[in-house]
């Protein structure tokens, strides 16, 4: 197993996500590639050998942040991101990890990987917390407008990465929604109730927002303009919240004592909701493993993406969507 790096890619590259990469070839039983400027990742290691297993591919080029998806495109084979996902297009590798720009990332992997036949739309998968447990909410970005049999797909390969990935056995499956009635919803929501139903899925019915972290569904699936919205809100209202519990224990002499008390229980809350546990998000759909590491990503986050990509190899999530698609064309004639 090969999984590629995208050592320029992120707001804290290289620096972070050589040393990621190197805490995480401790832990997985894989060969990592380090796809970038052969110099700063050089520099990183402050002399030191790469230890075994992991490598350098040079790539010279780098797609900014803030560049249009389009215009990444264009003419940029030689960049880092360009580079990593080609590793896995062409079968030299199983799994890729960026943490830059994600909007060419998922373009590249599209484009390049190709999607999984029978797979219309692929989609970000996001672990989210509950009262027992992470669970899976899709799609949480690729694709701000949907149709109803998208959101079919959605829910299937939700279900395949719940039950191989995270080893949820027999995953349930929610749509959210405004309301648990099947007749709630808009004309999109309406319309995928029915087709999800018909599916070959463990099918709950609707999940309302409140339902998102109470654990109802295994699988919660949406479109993404509603997801990446839900993804947004939980990342800010668990940062207001942290950043009130502290403000108020600090103000108070008597509060401020019990401060080492609580400290260890706020951050075993803080964790569940920390982006860096799974080190990313996972686009679904592409006949690869591409983990779309958030912007910020640190050590931390980026050993935790290798470790999730080798999970996820090692669970082989992309040969089981395969399947489950090919026997639905089967099926459907």
């Amino acid at each position: 197993m090969r999984i590629a790096v995208d050592a320029m890619g992120g707001d804290h590259a290289p620096e972070e996500i050589v040393a990621g990469a190197l805490l995480a070839a401790e832990q997985v039983d894989a060969a990592i590639s380090l796809v970038g400027d052969p110099d700063a990742i050089a520099a990183c290691l402050n002399g030191a050998a790469l230890p075994e297993g992991v490598e350098v591919e040079a790539a010279r080029d780098v797609i900014a942040m803030g560049e249009s998806p389009r215009a990444a495109l264009r003419g940029r084979d030689d960049s880092s991101l360009a580079r990593a996902v080609d590793r896995v297009a062409r079968g030299e590798g199983q799994a890729v990890v960026s943490a830059g720009n994600s909007g060419a990332f998922m373009a590249l992997s599209v484009m390049r990987m190709g999607t999984i036949p029978g797979v219309r739309r692929p989609a970000i998968a996001v672990t989210m917390p509950t009262v027992d447990g992470h669970r899976v909410l899709l799609d949480a970005g690729a694709n701000a407008d949907c149709r109803p049999e998208h959101l079919v797909d959605f829910g299937l390969m939700g279900a395949v990465y719940a039950e191989y990935t995270l080893g949820i056995a027999s995953p349930t499956v929610g749509l959210l929604s405004i309301g648990e009635e099947k007749g709630k919803g808009n004309e999109l929501t309406k319309a995928a109730y029915g087709l999800l139903e018909a599916a070959d899925l463990n099918f709950r019915g609707n999940v309302e927002g409140g339902d998102v972290f109470g654990g109802k569904c295994d699988v919660i699936v949406c479109d993404g303009f509603v997801g990446n919205v839900v993804l947004k809100v939980t990342e800010g209202a668990a940062r207001l919240l942290f950043r009130n519990v502290r403000e108020t224990l600090l103000r108070s002499e008597e509060l401020k004592s019990m401060a080492p008390q609580v400290g260890g229980a706020l951050r075993s809350v803080a964790d569940q909701f920390d982006a860096s546990e799974y080190g990313g998000a996972l686009l679904l759909g592409v006949n690869g493993v591409s983990i779309v590491g958030h912007g910020c990503s640190d050590a931390n986050a980026i050993r935790n993406a290798v470790r999730f990509a080798h999970r996820a190899v090692e669970g082989r999530l992309v040969e089981h969507l395969r399947a489950l698609f090919s026997e639905r064309a089967a099926q459907n004639g």
